[in-house]
């Protein structure tokens, strides 16, 4: 049991280190990397609708009954407006956009469901833990890549976004806790969780970040978006795709 929860433990930190991917673009020029802003915020559009659609609700799908499932993502996306409404109650003094929040708040309950998947792929097995926990890597280094994007562009300096990032990706380590701790019953959890958290997305992606995307575009390059917003998607199809199986509970 020791080894299990050292396994898992160390598995699940791996997967938020990941989140310190954004430090290679500490590198860039300010003017350079304001250029590519908009393109880093097109890929994670992208990446959360293929997260969603290709591994949040086909993984929901397969475990809840669809109209129940359905429900749940309606209500994530509703709560996360309700939480959108209220940040603009109380708007930040430092001028950081909401959706840089929002984003926070979607990807922290994402990582919390990663932690779990990784808890209970150890729980059975060794190689089911460690195929999970590459796939979830590979899954997370695109994925990091646009959120820090996007809290870039929400205006957060660049050592801020990276450790607001980090704090979010140790959810991670907080789900495989309470599941190596309460066993089935935070798995049962997990599967309630998953459409919640692809309402979230939706919204993040849908209504707070595609308006920016739409801002910061024009003629010349809403070829280059559109592209960057499909490489995101056929990203995330390819590593739902890829590691679909390691995610069964």
């Amino acid at each position: 049991m020791e080894k299990t929860w050292l396994l898992a433990l160390f598995s699940a930190g791996i997967v938020s280190l990941m989140s310190f991917i954004g430090i290679f673009l500490f590198s860039l020029r300010q003017e350079k990397l304001r250029r590519i802003l908009v393109l880093l915020v097109c890929f994670a559009v992208g990446a959360l609708l293929g997260n969603t659609f290709f591994h949040l609700l086909p993984e929901s799908y397969s475990h809840i009954e669809p109209n129940h499932a359905a429900w749940l993502c309606i209500s994530g996306f509703l709560i996360f407006f309700i939480l959108e409404q209220f940040l603009h109650l109380h708007p930040n003094k430092k001028d950081v956009k909401n959706f840089g929040y929002l984003s926070l708040y979607a990807d922290a309950l994402h990582n919390f469901t990663d932690g779990i998947l990784i808890a209970i792929a150890w729980m059975t097995s060794s190689e089911l833990g460690i195929a999970t926990t590459l796939v979830i890597i590979l899954h997370e280094i695109p994925q990091e890549i646009g959120d820090f994007g996007v809290l870039l562009q929400a205006g957060f300096s660049r050592k801020k976004a990276l450790m607001f990032n980090f704090y979010s990706a140790c959810t991670a380590i907080l789900g495989t806790v309470l599941t190596l701790w309460l066993g089935e019953v935070i798995n049962r959890f997990s599967v309630y969780i998953l459409p919640f958290a692809a309402g979230g997305f939706i919204y993040l992606a849908t209504t707070s970040l595609l308006p920016e995307v739409l801002r910061e575009s024009n003629k010349r390059n809403h070829w280059i978006c559109l592209l960057f917003i499909l490489s995101g998607v056929f990203v995330m199809y390819y590593f739902s795709a890829a590691g679909g199986h390691t995610h069964n509970h």
